[in-house]
């Protein structure tokens, strides 16, 4: 009796510790309906609870694959891991999707799942996939698949790549233009800057007061005196009269003026002009006073046969100040295009990126 109760109680222990084994995993499986038409889905949920640490694995197929006869897997989900029992023990979900085109009560099969290589099966499911009533009768009330409706324009989803495309023509124009003036080693921009037109006579005063003020005509060499003083002169008649007396000789100046002056004036300014001729070129030297009244003389010329202020034409004189480009501006502004290069780059990249995922 001693061996039999002993025998007993070694299959009693035995079969404790194999029921505890079994408790520590659990396989659970449910189906999100009971019931679905023919071509839904239905979402199939597995749980596994077992200790942390366990290897699991989890049941695959093959897209289309068929799990029972008429019934194909369609996809499964990422795995769900949470933990129970401070950590001890994690419970695994997994979703999965089935479908049938046929009506019929499917039966699952059981889910199989390894724990630590030991297998472990979920209770089986049935599913029930339900046809649609066809009124085999009136024929003329069965229509067939209508033709794909495209979706409607809609500005909102555009407007953002129609803002980047204008964007990016208006970065390929100015990168275009700024190349181009590079080629061709023009200034890319250039500043205009507007200053009021004096009229010939007040041009030529100022010029004749700043001498006074300098007191050229006191010096030993009155070269530079008379060379100021004449140039003056040459470009009020320029400006006055519209010939270019930069250019001419004395002589053929006072024969141009001889069309337009009296003869008091010409006489004046051919003492002015031969004067000054004999002292640029003759090495002619003169006395102060003889300066001074040369000075005199230009002054008169020039308040005799200047215009009124209303016969003036009131035009602004326009100056462009072209750009200098230093070495170090020019690595500055390549580098600045290459830049900017890459911006446009970007830009069409994802413009791009837009259109092909809004027209999928």
């Amino acid at each position: 009796m001693k061996t039999i109760d002993r025998y007993i109680l070694l299959l009693f222990l035995s079969f404790a510790v194999f029921v505890q084994t079994k408790a520590q995993v659990t396989v659970e499986a449910k189906l999100d309906s009971a019931g679905i038409f023919i071509g839904q889905r239905i979402g199939l949920t597995l749980e596994v609870t077992t200790d942390v640490k366990k290897q699991v694995d989890l049941p695959e197929w093959d897209s289309l694959q068929q799990v029972a006869p008429g019934l194909e897997f369609v996809r499964s989900e990422k795995v769900d891991t949470s933990f129970l029992n401070d950590g001890k023990r994690m419970m695994l979900s997994r979703r999965y999707y089935f479908t049938s085109f046929d009506s019929a009560l499917y039966l699952f099969p059981e889910m199989k799942v390894s724990v630590d290589g030991q297998e472990y099966l979920s209770k089986r499911l049935a599913l029930k996939v339900l046809t649609f009533d066809i009124d085999t009768l009136h024929a003329d009330s069965i229509f067939g698949m209508k033709g794909e409706l495209a979706p409607p324009f809609d500005w909102a989803e555009w407007r953002q790549v129609i803002w980047f495309v204008l964007l990016a023509m208006l970065i390929a124009g100015l990168l275009a233009y700024v190349i181009y003036r590079l080629k061709k080693n023009k200034p890319i921009l250039r500043r205009i800057r507007r200053k009021r037109h004096l009229p010939p006579h007040k041009v030529a005063m100022e010029k004749i007061e700043q001498m006074k003020e300098e007191k050229i005509w006191q010096k030993e060499d009155s070269k530079e005196y008379y060379t100021q003083l004449t140039d003056t002169l040459r470009n009020y008649i320029h400006e006055r009269y519209g010939f270019n007396a930069m250019e001419m000789t004395s002589f053929e100046i006072i024969q141009r003026l001889q069309e337009v002056n009296d003869e008091n004036a010409i006489n004046e300014l051919r003492e002015l002009f031969q004067t000054a001729d004999l002292v640029k070129f003759a090495k002619y030297s003169t006395l102060i006073n003889e300066n001074d009244r040369n000075l005199v003389n230009a002054i008169e010329y020039i308040n005799q046969t200047k215009l009124e202020e209303a016969e003036q034409k009131s035009q602004p004189e326009v100056v462009i100040v072209e750009e200098k480009r230093s070495k170090v501006a020019k690595m500055v502004l390549i580098g600045s295009l290459v830049a900017v290069g890459l911006v446009l780059l970007g830009v069409l990249i994802f413009v791009g990126y837009r259109i092909y995922m809004m027209t999928l």
